[in-house]
């Protein structure tokens, strides 16, 4: 094996990953129990819920693009994105606990406005941790193989996440009697695994001289150089000065949107996929409750999704080494349609069968998670290449915003299901019962909505233009070839 095709080194792959810790966790409990919360807890109708949820998701969308202006800006001027994530993992446990710490019987306005204001504030340090979060892969490593590898790990770690909160956190809640302290414990104890995880993976970030490319990534971490570095490629340069403000960081947005169709395509397919997962995760508590009769049953809901997507993950990336990254995804993506249209059979026959499709969608979740995540770094080192200068920033920025919308319309989309369907909300302690329609409400959006979803956004995997000679020089590819 020669020094240009050695693997990057496991303490890397793994603090890398531990991140997802803090990536599952705050995707995986707001979207699961917030909405739930607000309606079931706090007595917020279910629109005023769900724009809680989106008003949060939309300044998300708005901060992203200007918090990866400024993660470039800062690697120009002091050579590190990590600081920016410092501050997102320390201060997000103690917004998060907030969050959850409505008084009782403040009312329901009042209540949708301290959740409103708490989830803004959580929205915020998470997304000063997650987007130069995501931009690193580009920097760690040049190797098409090598960014599969790194990103198949970080899913593991994110599913395994995913597991722990979306069913620990529910049995944490369940474990007081009194609703509002449930959650409150929940909040704290999340938050603070949240913020461990992202304090973990700031310590990969990449250092380096300011506004020079003279010291090598691996030089950084002490580390062999990364796999399949081809030394004929010069890197390409970090902008001085990127940006200029909010303004700036649009335009810098939607020029990389412009000029890159790669991330255009592979950016909506992940939206429309976030809408669809979105969807799914803020309907499992109202799938367990009102479907099958359990609140209980959103455990097992999570332990069939998930088990079988930490033990798919390493899989799907042995098939993309195979086949390539786009027909994996485009296998893995249609599977899940699959799996989810099935899951229209719980309006008819609510049971345990349900556990069977749940769990193919699980395994092809994993897929879905970790081969978009190893393209988008390809994208952006093939647009660096191609256009002489990097933008890691820029890219992760847009990538997480609309990764955020995706998610943010999830529990949107429910929320607007549920009140078309008469859904009725209620208080702490009050009994209440569901009509029919909002009961099938749940199911549709629980299954076919996302299913749909889902199978339009194979139309873009199609059109994905990138292959592994487009990242990687001629001779590489036949090396990984033989």
């Amino acid at each position: 094996m020669t020094a240009a095709q050695r693997p990057l080194p496991r303490g890397v792959v793994a603090r890398y990953a531990i991140g997802s810790i803090g990536t599952g966790g705050f995707a995986t409990l707001p979207g699961l129990v917030l909405v739930y919360y607000l309606t079931d807890t706090l007595g917020v109708a279910a629109l005023a819920a769900g724009a809680v949820v989106t008003a949060a998701k939309v300044w998300d969308v708005v901060i992203d693009p200007w918090i990866g202006d400024r993660s470039d800006r800062a690697l120009a001027r002091h050579g590190t994105r990590r600081t920016r994530m410092v501050v997102g993992a320390v201060t997000l446990p103690v917004f998060f606990a907030l969050t959850f710490a409505v008084p009782p019987g403040i009312g329901p306005v009042a209540s949708g406005v301290w959740v409103a204001l708490a989830f803004l504030a959580t929205a915020t340090s998470f997304s000063l941790f997650q987007v130069p979060y995501i931009g690193l892969p580009a920097e760690l490593t040049p190797g098409y193989d090598a960014r599969t590898r790194l990103l198949t790990w970080r899913v593991v770690v994110l599913t395994i996440a995913i597991l722990l909160f979306g069913a620990g956190g529910p049995e944490v809640r369940e474990a007081f009697d009194d609703e509002h302290v449930g959650y409150l414990v929940m909040a704290i104890v999340a938050g603070v695994a949240i913020g461990l995880g992202m304090l973990v993976a700031t310590t990969v970030a990449p250092r380096r001289a300011a506004a020079k490319q003279e010291a090598d990534v691996s030089d950084v971490l002490d580390a062999p150089p990364a796999p399949d570095a081809s030394p004929a490629t010069p890197a390409p340069e970090v902008a001085a000065d990127p940006g200029g403000g909010i303004r700036g960081a649009y335009r810098d947005g939607i020029a990389v949107l412009r000029r890159s169709r790669a991330f255009r395509v592979l950016l909506s397919v992940f939206v429309l996929q976030g809408l669809a997962t979105g969807l799914m995760l803020a309907g499992a508590q109202f799938v367990a409750t009102w479907v099958l009769h359990d609140r209980g049953a959103v455990t097992y809901l999570f332990v069939a999704l998930i088990a079988p997507a930490v033990l798919c993950a390493p899989i799907w990336g042995v098939i993309a080494r195979h086949i390539g990254k786009e027909r994996g995804f485009g296998w893995a993506s249609a599977i899940f349609a699959v799996a989810a249209l099935a899951l229209v059979g719980l309006a008819f026959a609510p049971g345990p069968w349900v556990y069977a499709p749940v769990a193919l969608a699980g395994a092809a979740y994993a897929g879905m998670q970790s081969l978009p995540m190893a393209m988008l770094p390809d994208v952006i080192s093939h647009d660096a290449r191609v256009h002489g200068d990097e933008r890691a920033g820029s890219f992760s920025g847009v990538w997480t915003a609309g990764e955020t919308a995706g998610m943010a319309l999830g529990a949107t989309v429910l929320s607007i299901v549920l009140a078309l369907t008469g859904y009725v909300e209620s208080v702490a302690g009050q009994a209440v019962e569901q009509g029919p329609a909002a009961v099938l409400g749940i199911v549709l959006a629980f299954s076919v909505i996302p299913a749909a979803l889902v199978a339009a956004s194979l139309v873009g995997i199609r059109r994905y233009p990138l292959r592994r000679a487009d990242i990687e020089p001629v001779s590489a590819v036949e090396g990984a070839v033989r």
